[in-house]
Order: structure tokens, then sequence, then C-alpha cells
């Protein structure tokens, strides 16, 4: 495990559209829109872009976001996102030991809470996290803006 380069930026983007759902919301053809995101998250000490890498490939990937907040008596929370295990890597343990270095990570920064969602759609998804010890507590809504 380490922190992305913008050189990993195009196989974190390929492995986030390597499904039926990232093949709708990304647009590899666009690098541009990636590397600003990258810039931005990059120079934001509260974002943590991770890259699993096997043979100086990457392989796997999570941004872990830490929350400071009011709630909960002004308790640091963290947020797991984008959690993606390239293809040919699934099933040999990745995606828990992913996973399980955001937990450590979030606890390591004192964070009292780590959370994340997941697409209703994505039930094996589901399946793993709760397998990790998540529990579905929260019905999530959005707005496309």
């Amino acid at each position: 495990m380490r922190r992305a380069t913008a050189d990993d930026v195009p196989a974190l983007v390929a492995m986030l559209a390597d499904d039926h759902l990232g093949a709708q919301r990304e647009s590899p053809d666009r690098p541009g829109v990636y590397r600003e995101a990258f810039a931005r998250i990059d120079a934001d000490p509260n974002q943590h872009l991770m890259v699993a890498e096997r043979d100086g490939r990457a392989i796997g990937t999570l941004q872990l976001t830490v929350i400071p907040g009011l709630s909960r008596r002004g308790s640091t929370r963290a947020l797991i996102e984008a959690v993606r295990v390239h293809a040919d890597a699934r099933g040999d343990g990745l995606g828990t030991r992913l996973v399980q270095w955001a937990i450590d990570e979030a606890r390591a920064l004192g964070c009292v809470l780590v959370q994340l969602t997941s697409d209703a759609t994505r039930i094996e998804a589901h399946r793993f996290y709760e397998r990790l010890g998540f529990e579905a507590s929260h019905l999530g809504f959005k707005m496309q803006l």
C-alpha cells in the first residue's frame, strides 16, 4: 500500500470504470478532469488516495477521507470510498487488506467511526462489508448537481 501519485491516475480510473456502474459514470477518455481531481485530492491533508501495488502495477485502490465534525461530541470520522480491486486480482483477499488498512489508518488518525456507502445494487459488496464488521445503519440520499 502506498499513496497514489499522478502517474497512477489512468490505472485508477480504469479500475473505477471496470463494472456496469462505473462504465456509466467514468470517462477515461477525458484524462484532464481526473488530473485536476487528483491535484485537489493530493493537496488536501484529509484525503488519502491509496494504491495497492504488485510487481510495479496498481491492482487496487481506495480513498479514505478524514472528516472533522461537531457531532458525536466533536468527533472525527472517516469515510471510505471508491474501493476497487483489478479484475485479475480479485479473490485473494486484497479487498479485505485494503479496507483493513483504511480502518487501522482511521483509528491511528483519531477517528471514532469509519463509514462507507455502497450502491444499492452491489449486493456482493454489501456481504463483503458485513463480513468485515460493518453494519447497514442508514438510508442514503443523493442529488445530482
